[in-house]
């Protein structure tokens, strides 16, 4: 990250503590997308004693080390002085969640004058844990993979630049170097977050199946790709509810999930095809290791990549509470992503050459559902880099 750049979650943050309010603060995202260095630099413009930890260490500490970190940040601050605490990578500790309520309902009945900051990777696990233990006690915050708007400013990358070498600003010093980039991305996020972030903090009995998924699936980003073409394309696979749930997985740790057919009435079906949706163009072409210029001038591996950096574009800018973000395909007409919100369905089409579409998908799709607003990301619709700007959440919010 920039030193001079700061992310827009910062000043949201820096507000938020500045305020009386009885919560606790809770940032979650992938890894390298720049969530320690903002809690680093909130830490250095806060006006009070500071104590800073982390987790992320190969061998998981236990609840004594929140317990430990707690107690210094107590002691720091004093019985009336603002102390920040700021935990990171906090959903390696076990029994987390259960261990900060007890702490902090603790504080909170002492009139301790502490913030707590708590940073993580993961959010099956720290849903899980917010769900469990910590309701009510929190305002939550994601930082997700920056957008093309977010790299241009802190690093003046084009479009180009972004589709390519994608939204992880730790990496974006070494785009003129791009066999340590892909090395970098390989082995220093990819690997990391398989190993440590899924492997040790889920149940997976086939660790060699889920990697080999992740790796067929980098193949075919932005595709529709069915549970059993992948079962023949994978040794010992098992069955789909496996694949299913090594997806969901993947997906949890911020690298590929699947998005469901839109389908009338409920919305979603499950056991239907996944289409396979990177969050970050980055986790593509860095494991694949095809050069900048010959992936780009590419037409149809650039559209694969276009039209995957839309989904992703989608998936990290929408809240999933609100927004659900599906494709449709019937026979051979289909509608590359379907947004749908409580005050509107929109179907999305995604054009990366240089002429419009026949849109007969578009049409096929609101003679079903004539609600539906068409809405065209490319030529004959908004240009790439004017959609890659903007906000999703402002895009697809009116009714």
């Amino acid at each position: 990250m920039s030193n001079i750049y700061k992310h827009p979650l910062v000043a949201k943050i820096e507000e938020a503590l500045a305020t009386e309010l009885p919560f606790l603060h809770i940032i979650t995202g992938p890894r390298q997308v720049g969530k320690t260095t903002a809690a680093q630099q909130i830490c250095r413009t806060w006006k009070g004693e500071t104590v800073f930890a982390a987790a992320d260490a190969p061998l998981p500490p236990g609840p004594e080390w929140i317990h430990a970190q707690w107690e210094l940040a107590l002691a720091r601050g004093g019985r009336d002085g603002r102390v920040l605490l700021v935990l990171d990578e906090i959903q390696k500790v076990s029994g987390w969640s259960e261990t900060i309520k007890l702490l902090w309902d603790r504080a909170r009945r002492e009139s301790r004058a502490i913030r707590v900051l708590l940073l993580g990777s993961s959010s099956l696990l720290i849903q899980k844990g917010l769900a469990e233990s910590m309701a009510g006690r929190f305002l939550s915050y994601q930082c997700g993979h920056w957008s093309l708007g977010e790299m241009r400013e802190a690093f003046g990358w084009d479009l180009e630049d972004w589709l390519y070498f994608g939204g992880y600003p730790g990496a974006a010093v070494l785009k003129a170097d791009e066999a340590s980039w892909r090395r970098y991305i390989t082995d220093s996020l990819i690997e990391t977050v398989l190993s440590r972030d899924v492997l040790q903090l889920a149940a997976v009995a086939k660790p060699a199946l889920l990697r080999h998924l992740f790796g067929l699936a980098v193949s075919h980003p932005a595709e529709i790709l069915s549970y059993n073409k992948m079962l023949g394309q994978l040794q010992d696979a098992g069955n789909t509810t496996t694949l299913a749930h090594y997806l969901h997985l993947l997906d949890s740790a911020f690298l590929v999930g699947g998005l469901d057919l839109y389908k009338a009435g409920r919305g979603r079906k499950r056991a239907g095809s996944p289409k396979l949706v990177f969050r970050n163009n980055a986790l593509v072409t860095a494991y694949l290791g095809e050069p900048r210029e010959r992936a780009l001038r590419d037409p149809a591996w650039r559209g694969r990549l276009v039209e995957n950096a839309v989904g992703g574009h989608l998936l990290g800018a929408l809240d999933p509470t609100t927004s659900q973000v599906y494709y449709w395909r019937e026979r051979d007409r289909e509608v590359d992503f379907v947004v749908k919100t409580p005050r509107a369905l929109w179907a999305i089409e995604v054009k990366s050459g240089a002429a419009p579409g026949d849109g007969a998908g578009l049409r096929a799709f609101k003679r079903l559902w004539p609600e539906a607003r068409p809405f065209i990301v490319g030529p004959g619709g908004m240009p790439l880099e004017e959609f890659f700007l903007a906000d999703p959440a402002d895009l697809f919010s009116g009714t």
